[in-house]
């Protein structure tokens, strides 16, 4: 096949879109550089009607009652999915893994709960703490700045609340806790566990000219019209180029791999073009991956060469190593006192207004690392069904099980808004032997070689995942409410969610100061190549009880801070 090469020289290539490459292509392309954007999915911008789904009622669904090709429901914005045709990945027998993609442009920005968390000082060093995985090579003094600056150029609500390992920032008001919530806190106080306002990128106040307010419709996952939310393309790439920076954004450009010259340094990137399944190679004098940790990982392995047999920045043989996700475990339960509930649309965001940090010491218990709460119900807009099994919640409140017609009906309204969640988002502990590698006989439609996946909770996992479960109930309890279903037991892994369903994947390209355990430098610069750097969650030593999102903003300004001074002194 020929392979097409651009003419242009850019000053930097990025490769996605999302949090990491976003940043990235504003810093850059604000410090004056030339910047081009490989975007393996289509344009999306939220403001446009033809991507929009804000507002649009259930009637208007594209599928009329056929499978949805969104794994969040029509109207969520994420195009992909755990699994999309014609590219697969596999699994090491007996392993498990399930890795969600998002091409598009904003990528993942698009879909995720806006949960804004700064990881805190004990997080940058969890190894000194209980003595597994390993310390980073940074602390939170060195990404506190950049904290700070992600805080007012996007935006996020929150109280300033001094606990512990939860560091204050810079924050917007939130909104008032919902009438469920407000159980939520009721219950997790008689169950001594601590409840404060969220943090999430959601604006409640206005910030800059560009950007509108929440007006509270509740469909942050839908993509937001006045850009009240955050996402990459409508917050960060859209002004860079409003602003006439040199952001060129290529969509439907599916990286194969960084091109190498024959000293080793990399000059530029190859894509398949899905639109013409062309294959081209765009020039750049350096480059950044930010496609995320499994998709980075997948094109440095992919970059094999003389000079790099086994892929570029795998010298230490751990790139893929240490692939870790948040764990998960969810539970429901019914609120006799939320019945018959006068109907009315209950303002709020699309997400909680109030969670639970972790507030253990993990000294005193049988696991090592924490977990954060999450609360969810509500009466959000009805959609396919009822979202519930209406009339089936009548063995708990004394009535008929079963029926239809004008009994449906009225079950519905009596329960419509009395049931509840609690969901569980904990730090598992990165594992050498959990990884992902190139399967040696699979590629995808594009012909490029496809990720082969080897992933296993550990004991520490499972057993947070049970104290999660006594949790939920204790709080539960204390709210009177009455917990839906069979607590998950050891047979079932406590109800732990598989790896990979909490989309919070870190660690494959882990930083370090030594080349021959990590892939990275504290700058995220590839230790094998100084014009190369990766900004997505794959740098991550450990993940934290905390989303990943913030940190990765934050690192990614700071590495494009650091790119632009090495540039400057012409050692890149």
């Amino acid at each position: 096949m020929q392979i097409i090469e651009s003419p242009e020289v850019y000053d930097v290539v990025i490769v996605g879109s999302g949090a990491g490459g976003g940043m990235a292509s504003k810093i850059l392309s604000e410090g004056g550089l030339n910047v081009a954007i490989l975007e393996a999915g289509p344009m999306f911008d939220p403001r446009d009607d033809t991507d929009r789904t804000q507002l649009r009622p259930p009637w208007e669904s594209p599928r009329r009652g056929a499978s949805s090709y969104r794994a969040f429901g029509d109207f969520d914005s994420a195009y992909g999915g755990w699994d999309i045709e014609g590219e697969p990945y596999t699994h090491k027998a007996g392993t498990e893994f399930d890795w969600y993609r998002s091409h598009m442009v904003g990528g993942r920005t698009n879909h995720w709960g806006r949960i804004s968390l700064r990881f805190g000082p004990k997080d940058f060093k969890r190894k000194d703490q209980d003595g597994l995985g390993d310390n980073w090579p940074i602390g939170y003094e060195d990404v506190k700045p950049y904290y700070d600056k992600v805080d007012k150029l996007i935006g996020v609500f929150g109280t300033k609340e001094d606990f512990p390992n939860e560091p204050n920032g810079y924050f917007l008001p939130p909104p008032k806790p919902r009438l469920h919530e407000l159980y939520y806190i009721k219950g997790a106080n008689k169950a001594n566990v601590p409840v404060i306002p969220s943090r999430l990128s959601i604006l409640t106040k206005k910030i800059n000219s560009k950007r509108g307010v929440c007006f509270y419709c509740g469909q942050c996952s839908r993509g937001c019209m006045a850009s009240a939310d955050f996402s990459s393309g409508t917050c960060l790439i859209f002004p860079a180029q409003e602003a006439g920076n040199q952001v060129k954004l290529f969509t439907n450009a599916m990286a194969r791999q960084v091109v190498v010259d024959k000293n080793g340094k990399a000059t530029g990137v190859s894509y398949i073009n899905k639109d013409d399944r062309q294959e081209y190679v765009i020039q750049g004098k350096t480059i950044v991956l930010a496609a995320s940790a499994c998709s980075s990982a997948r094109i440095l392995l992919n970059s094999k060469s003389s000079t790099f047999p086994n892929g570029l920045g795998n010298g230490s043989g751990t790139l893929g190593r240490y692939l870790h996700d948040s764990t998960g475990a969810s539970r429901m339960a019914f609120v006799p006192d939320l019945m018959n509930r006068k109907m009315y649309n209950e303002d709020g965001t699309g997400g909680m207004h109030v969670y639970t940090p972790w507030w253990l010491d993990n000294k005193k218990l049988d696991f090592p690392r924490g977990y954060h709460l999450e609360v969810w119900g509500g009466l959000g807009m009805p959609s396919y069904g009822f979202g519930f099994n209406a009339t089936e919640l009548n063995k708990y409140a004394g009535g008929v099980v079963g029926g239809y017609g004008n009994k449906l009906r009225e079950d519905v309204k009596r329960f419509y808004g009395a049931t509840m969640g609690i969901s569980g988002r904990g730090e598992s502990v990165p594992q050498y032997d959990n990884y992902c590698e190139i399967d040696p006989t699979v590629v995808d439609e594009w012909g490029i070689p496809v990720l082969r996946f080897h992933y296993k909770w550990t004991e520490h996992e499972r057993t947070q995942a049970k104290h999660m479960h006594e949790t939920f109930e204790s709080i539960f309890d204390a709210m009177g409410a009455q917990v839906l279903g069979e607590k998950p037991g050891e047979d079932s892994d406590y109800g732990l969610l598989a790896p990979g369903r909490i989309i919070h994947e870190v660690g494959t390209t882990r930083m370090g100061t030594d080349p021959n355990t990590s892939v990275v430098n504290q700058y995220m610069q590839l230790h094998e190549a100084d014009n190369v750097f990766v900004v997505d969650g794959g740098p991550f030593v450990s993940q934290a009880d905390k989303n990943p999102t913030w940190t990765i903003l934050a690192l990614s300004w700071r590495t494009s801070d650091y790119i632009l001074d090495q540039i400057n002194k012409q050692n890149i």
